[in-house]
């Protein structure tokens, strides 16, 4: 039987704030991964995380703070020419 199981499998925050998001899609057949890849996204201080994995929000919850949101934003407008 081969079944699809999709699970975030690496959750990292990086200095700025900004939460790195690792999805692993594994194909098994009768249990035993057969195939399987990657997807990595970020979500950003300030961004909407209300559709991500459980995990996702409590790090985001706890990391983005008002203060990391403004530092990031501050640092994208400064980067900006």
């Amino acid at each position: 039987m081969l079944e699809k199981v999709i699970s975030v499998d690496l959750i990292e925050v990086v200095e700025n704030g900004a939460v790195q998001v690792r999805t692993k899609t594994a194909i098994l057949e009768d249990g035993v991964q057969i195939s399987g890849t990657f997807h990595r996204h970020v979500v950003a201080p300030g961004n909407d995380y209300s559709k991500q994995d459980a995990r996702v929000k409590a790090i985001c919850a706890a990391t983005h703070t008002a203060a990391v949101v403004a530092a990031y934003k501050a640092a994208q407008a400064a980067a900006t020419p």
